[in-house]
């Protein structure tokens, strides 16, 4: 007889659902501005200017700005994260390698 041994462990903390902040379905679009922070990874500013075409081309009267860390190996300025909050109603960030 086969057994099967499933590799995965077992998880210690209880899972928690995510919810959407924003249902963009269901608010005026032309009110938010999304802020698509780059990571600093070659191409990562290219990458999100596809995120925004492709929001832009869902949701036409949406609007998105490009911000770009510069470096992956750091984290976003506290000036940085400043100007997101203060003109953003919704962000998006590259990561990865």
């Amino acid at each position: 007889m086969i057994k099967y041994l499933d590799p995965r462990g077992s998880v210690a903390t209880a899972l928690e659902p995510y919810t959407l902040s924003f249902d963009l379905r269901n608010i005026d679009c032309s009110k938010i501005k999304v802020a698509l922070l780059a990571n600093g990874f070659p191409d990562s500013v290219l990458f999100m200017e596809k995120i925004g075409n492709a929001l832009r081309k869902k949701f036409s009267e949406m609007d998105t700005k490009i911000w770009d860390k510069g470096n992956a190996g750091v984290a976003a300025s506290d000036e940085m994260l400043d100007e997101i909050v203060a003109d953003c109603q919704l962000a998006i960030a590259a990561y990865g390698h």
